[in-house]
């Protein structure tokens, strides 16, 4: 039987050719190629941003005027390790997480809001 088709021919060249054993590195070479794009793709961006991240929430100092996720726009009181205390009008302070902080007013967000 012969074809015309050169895909064709190709397709029965490939089914004809099934009893070979092929190279267990040839094998691989896919799910590299996979792992590699994923890398590429997913994983180097998001430490980017990790870093960006930290690095803006490790700047942050007394003074500051930031927003918070939560939308709610004030200037940094107060400061620990982990929480922030925010005064949002005269006489009144909440405190926050320090990760809910999510950029300064008037900036684009550092932090982008999870819509989960």
């Amino acid at each position: 039987m012969t074809t015309s088709d050169p895909l064709i021919g190709m397709f029965l060249a490939l089914a004809a050719s099934g009893d070979q054993q092929v190279s267990p590195l040839v094998q691989l070479i896919p799910f590299a190629l996979v792992l590699g794009i994923f890398y590429f793709v997913i994983l180097m961006p998001m430490k980017k941003r990790q870093k960006k991240v930290q690095e803006f929430l490790s700047a942050l100092k007394v003074g500051d005027k930031v927003v918070t996720s939560g939308g709610i726009y004030g200037s940094i009181a107060k400061m620990s390790e982990d929480a922030v205390q925010l005064q949002i009008a005269p006489n009144v302070r909440v405190d926050v997480s320090r990760a809910a902080i999510v950029g300064y007013q008037g900036q684009a967000p550092v932090v982008e809001a999870s819509n989960s």
